[in-house]
């Protein structure tokens, strides 16, 4: 027997050695980071055996992308994480490239089965090719099938890729089958979701497309996943190389298509398409149905324009979004922090109906670990033009500015901090309705998200402002009543 380590072995080996050397300070509060090292898609998002699994992209040996391994933490909340051993390492033939984006299901046998992409490495006259792979295990160690790539593009019809062919979603359906959906990239339809069922999650047959871009929301659709919702069925994709139209930006997206879905004919019937995230720092989200059946949701907090540069200020580099509980409201996905964030909850400062116009602060409001709410009430208000600072001193401030006329929000971190010739602004719908505007934001350390009126649309964003910026002030155009809702966030104090 061989005494040189495995690749999976070095890759544990080394995450021990470095895990004693990681400070929890240094970590958001609330947000998943990776163990040490590098850090991108949401993998194998699942429930087993009484705790929450995520997987994901990782590279543990450097704070920027490279070989591509499984990171793994568990969580019995979603938002206190326990690291585990690095799941899965580029081994073997048929993930020598790399171990990509993929899912796990638990088993009937009780065995937690995970689904990812293999890559085989270019060679010479041959650019590298991906299939679909899988391995099984106990939820800790787990065995490659001997035969993967169990999918490989051969068994798709002509005109699709054998170089974008990624991202597997298994589910098993009510009659104990697999199924799958799996982003592939077609010479005339480009970003499109193929299909496939397996009895025995190891010979699958491809049965169709669910939906393809056509050229109208990016060249490449990855990370999909596929879900009933409140009587509708949701198909999300991240595509590459959005246009901007409607209220999408250019780049980098995630998209929510909205429609029916025929099960016997396996055919789906889009109805409606929607951002998912409309802020900066978001991307290839995934989702899970809790025991208590709640449809979450996270994405990684970064994307792969914003990622490039980003200066590396820790031992590890990027860090999930807060999970969100996602439901169906006149025909529109919506999304609102899981409920569990009121735990960390460490009081509660409220002040009703202030009246704000010049720039004020307001007492006991501050911080960079917060869960506020802000309702303005535009009845009766000749305000047009509200301001929201946060994460503010004298040189730096994250500003949220509400046109109340014009329906519009603009996120804006240009003051935040950086140097970095890239988007720091984003314009948003936020109208006002029944009379009121209200916004959610979650500070996090180095990040804030916005929810929009209950989260009819989201703002993710990192920011690069130094923590000692932790003011927060209100002002606006004309007089409007203000009510104000903030909660510090801290540890979760636990209980025998």
């Amino acid at each position: 027997m061989s005494n040189i380590p495995t690749p999976l072995h070095r890759a544990r080996t080394y995450e021990r050695e470095q895990a004693v050397r990681l400070s929890a300070e240094e970590r958001p509060l609330f947000h998943l980071t990776p163990l040490v090292g590098w850090m991108n898609d949401p993998n194998g998002f699942c429930y087993y055996q009484g705790q929450y699994h995520m997987f994901y992209q990782y590279h543990p040996y450097s704070t920027y992308w490279g070989p591509m391994h499984w990171g793994h933490a568990v969580s019995r909340d979603l938002l206190q994480w326990t690291f585990l051993p690095c799941a899965l390492a580029p081994d073997t033939e048929a993930d020598a490239g790399g171990c990509f984006s993929g899912s796990a299901v638990p088993l009937p046998d009780g065995r937690l089965m995970l689904a990812y992409t293999g890559v085989q490495p270019a060679g010479t006259f041959r650019r590298e090719t991906q299939a679909q792979c899988i391995a099984t295990g106990d939820g800790t160690d787990f065995v490659k099938s001997t035969r993967n790539p169990v999918i490989t593009y051969n068994q798709l019809p002509d005109g699709f890729s054998e170089f974008d062919f990624r991202d597997p979603k298994v589910w098993l359906d009510s009659t104990g089958t697999y199924c799958m959906v799996v982003g592939n990239r077609h010479k005339d339809r480009q970003g499109t979701i193929l299909l496939l069922k397996s009895r025995d999650g190891l010979d699958w047959q491809y049965i169709g497309e669910i939906d393809s871009s056509c050229c109208e929301y990016g060249m490449m659709w990855e990370c999909p996943d596929f879900f009933k919702l409140d009587g509708k069925q949701v198909l999300i994709v991240s595509p590459q190389e959005m246009h901007a139209r409607e209220e999408f930006h250019a780049g980098y997206g995630t998209v929510a298509l909205l429609g029916d879905y025929d099960e016997a004919r396996c055919a789906f019937t889009r109805q409606s398409v929607q951002p998912i995230d409309f802020g900066l720092n978001f991307y290839a989200p995934q989702t899970v149905l809790s025991p208590d059946g709640r449809r979450i949701m996270i994405g990684w907090m970064d994307n792969w324009e914003t990622c490039k540069e980003a200066p590396r200020r820790h031992p590890w580099y990027a860090q999930m979004s807060m999970p969100r509980e996602l439901f169906i409201r006149d025909g529109r996905l919506m999304q609102r922090p899981i409920r569990e964030i009121e735990q960390m909850w460490k009081g509660t400062i409220r002040h009703d109906h202030v009246t704000v116009h010049t720039e004020t602060t307001i007492e006991g409001i501050s911080g960079r670990m917060l869960d506020m709410t802000v309702v303005l009430n535009a009845n009766g208000s000749a305000c047009r033009r509200f301001i929201l600072h946060v994460a503010k001193d004298s040189s730096h401030a994250i500003e949220i500015r509400a046109d109340l006329a014009r329906g519009e929000l603009v996120f804006d971190r240009s003051r935040g901090g950086s140097h970095r010739d890239i988007v720091h602004t984003r314009h948003v719908r936020a109208e006002v309705q029944n009379g009121v505007l209200t916004l959610r934001l979650l500070l996090d350390r180095e990040s804030v998200e916005l929810f929009i009126n209950d989260g009819e649309r989201v703002v993710t964003s990192l920011i690069p402002t130094p923590l000692s910026a932790d003011g927060i002030s209100f002002a606006a155009d004309a007089p409007i009543a203000v009510s104000i809702e903030a909660h510090p966030l801290g540890q979760i104090t636990k209980t025998c």
